[in-house]
């Protein structure tokens, strides 16, 4: 019988939950590795989770070599029968009347029409809700990416003729598809899609998407609840960091850097800095702070040997500065399509930077190999220029740059590009190891000994080892919960998150080395979680204590406040006592007095007003030695 595991609606949907792999793409990754001799690294990109593409109508019902929307739902839900925590299941809801108004290799099904509207409505988001909404997968944690590069459109190309007819659709449309997809429930999870950083990070151009994005997500019914977060760089291969370029406004030449030609006075260089500007945007827009940014890192790793490895502090002038130091290595920040040189980024992950970040999760939208798009010649109509290897683009300003699209190759969107996969494995950053057809190194590194639990909370396990040797070199170590891959370390020790509380897990390590080649793994070892803090209650509103991380002698934690009642809260204030020794040493989106083992800790100035069936949250660091046993919260509204 399933789990009722997704009862509770929770702030961020990727930690604690397990991964849904679409069978289809596997069978594709599968495939080219073997065609490529069974390259190991090849095949570790089918262990990943990507996103479900429904970007037609007939995708949801599927066909003869692609499974529909309810056989995919179907699939993690029996995954769910045997699975200590919640499935995940990623959709991308990509189907706009006028799709892709600024573009041409993804234009959609539908006109840009009241009519094409109605067909939107009633013949591709309707049957969407009717299939997320059936009751047997209400356990699962259902993610819908809306709408990839739509609203920035109306917010950069309004005057495209062919925008400026799709817009008013792309806003009635979306409104609509976020009111029926949140009123489905409580395991339903919306990311609008906001472009990328080399689109919208223009503070003109941030500051009017803001209001664009309010407007919309208010029209819809449920207003703010009905978002609960953005995404960014869908398909795109913007990094998420820019190690080597920190500081947009350094000088160099007597230049800020934003002046390069790269940049063209854009001040956001990466997707991590764009995303906490847009997050600040959006709050400030009416948004609650409690919605999460998610980034897509399926191309945007950069490795390859061009990559820099160190700063370049010799050039005197920002272009040459830029040039030494960036990892994107596009000519043009406008390339898009099937980018020349670009690799596989990040692993998908909840919390890379921390649970005191905005940026919730690293994700996989766009598979890893399959088109960007086709470009037209004499004998193939279809397609954009943009993806013309031998084709050109302008900046706006006067520059003209190439397209950057891998040289050889006509591939429609969607389609499977060998070529291009190979590459993105190849320049993967981090590494997924260089693979081999049989000539390079087949030794695998010695399985992991003295794997043993240093310590658990009542959401956490921590885990240490003694490391794996090779004959070249281990990379890192893959971390399993049961059968479930829980993470990744290149160190010997690992934590856990998001487990649930008074639960015995199995854990095993298996070690891997460049080249792919996986150890047998450690012996298994058990961890059961202590009792939780659970849900604490109080006057007028209810409170959650989750442990995002633990390492030993430290931790953070994330609290949120949720307000059940008809009235809106206009202030807050959580109170607990510590079991132990525990000292907050960092707060965020709070204010906090620790007096002893009494915490007493306080709404900031722009996080009080909780709208009825609202929730916001804050985060600490602590420190603490011995135990680290959850506390009980009571919450008091004003």
């Amino acid at each position: 019988m399933a789990k009722p595991f997704a009862a509770t609606h929770v702030t961020n949907p990727f930690v604690g939950a397990v991964s849904y792999l679409n069978p289809n793409y596997v069978s594709e990754v599968q495939s080219q590795a073997s065609a490529d001799g069974n390259n190991a690294a090849e095949a570790k990109v089918a262990t990943y989770q990507t996103a479900i593409w429904m970007d037609h109508i007939g995708a949801i019902a599927g066909d003869s070599t692609h499974l529909g929307l309810q056989a995919q739902l179907d699939n993690a839900e029996t995954q769910s029968q045997s699975s200590s925590n919640p499935v995940l299941i990623e959709v991308v809801v990509y189907d706009l009347p006028g799709r892709d108004c600024a573009a041409l290799a993804s234009n959609g099904e539908i006109p840009a029409t009241d009519a094409g509207l109605t067909e939107y409505e009633s013949q591709y988001i309707d049957p969407i809700v009717a299939l997320e909404g059936n009751a047997k997968y209400a356990n699962l944690r259902i993610v819908n990416f809306v709408e990839p590069d739509s609203l920035p459109n109306a917010v950069t190309n309004q005057s495209k003729s062919a925008c400026a007819t799709a817009i008013p659709y792309y806003e009635k449309g979306i409104a609509y598809a976020l009111g029926k997809l949140h009123a489905i429930g409580s395991q339903i999870y919306n990311y609008l899609d906001i472009g990328h950083s080399g689109w919208l990070g223009w503070p003109n151009n941030m500051t009017g998407a803001g209001p664009e994005y309010a407007k919309v997500v208010q029209s819809a019914t449920g207003g703010y609840a009905t978002v609960d977060g953005f995404v960014s760089d869908t398909a795109n291969t913007t990094p998420s960091d820019e190690p080597f370029l920190p500081n947009s406004s350094l000088t160099v030449g007597g230049q800020p850097l934003e002046s390069a030609n790269f940049y063209q006075w854009n001040p956001y260089f990466d997707e991590h800095s764009y995303d906490e500007a847009m997050y600040s945007e959006f709050v400030s827009s009416g948004f609650p702070s409690s919605v999460g940014m998610v980034i897509d890192t399926s191309r945007n790793g950069w490795g390859g040997s061009a990559r820099p490895t160190a700063l370049n502090s010799s050039p005197t002038d920002v272009n040459s500065y830029v040039s030494a130091n960036k990892v994107d290595q596009r000519p043009f920040r406008g390339d898009w399509c099937n980018v020349n040189g670009a690799g596989i980024g990040a692993r998908p992950q909840a919390n890379p930077y921390g649970a005191g970040d905005h940026i919730i999760a690293d994700v996989w939208i766009k598979p890893p190999g399959e088109s960007d798009g086709d470009y037209p010649t004499a004998t193939h109509t279809h397609g954009d220029p943009h993806c013309d290897p031998n084709g050109t683009q302008t900046d706006g300003n006067g520059g003209t740059y190439p397209t950057d699209a891998i040289p050889g190759y006509d591939i429609p969107a969607g389609n499977w590009f060998a070529a291009q996969f190979q590459q993105l494995v190849t320049d993967a950053y981090p590494a997924l190891g260089s693979g081999g057809t049989g000539g390079g190194d087949t030794t695998p590194p010695s399985a992991p000994t003295g794997l043993t639990v240093s310590g658990t909370t009542s959401s956490s396990a921590s885990l240490t080892w003694t490391a794996s040797t090779d004959n070249v070199g281990v990379t890192g170590y893959d971390i399993y919960r049961g059968t479930t891959l829980a993470g990744t370390s290149t160190t010997t020790s690992f934590t856990d998150t998001g487990l649930a509380a008074s639960t015995q897990y199995s854990y095993t390590v298996v070690a891997y080395d460049a080249a792919g080649n996986l150890s047998s793994p450690s012996a298994a070892v058990s961890a059961t979680t202590s009792a939780g803090g659970g849900v604490g209650g109080g006057s007028g509103c209810t409170v959650t204590y989750q442990v995002a991380s633990d390492w030993g002698s430290g931790f953070t934690a994330n609290v949120t406040v949720s307000n059940p009642s008809a009235t809106a809260a206009n202030g807050w204030t959580v109170t607990w006592t510590w079991p132990g020794n525990q000292q907050v040493t960092n707060m965020w989106n709070a204010d906090n007095q620790q007096n002893g083992q009494s915490e007493t800790v306080s709404n900031s100035s722009y996080n009080g007003t909780i709208a009825p069936g609202s929730n916001t949250s804050f985060g600490f660091q602590a420190s603490y030695s011995g135990s680290n046993a959850s506390p009980t919260l009571t919450c008091t509204a004003h």
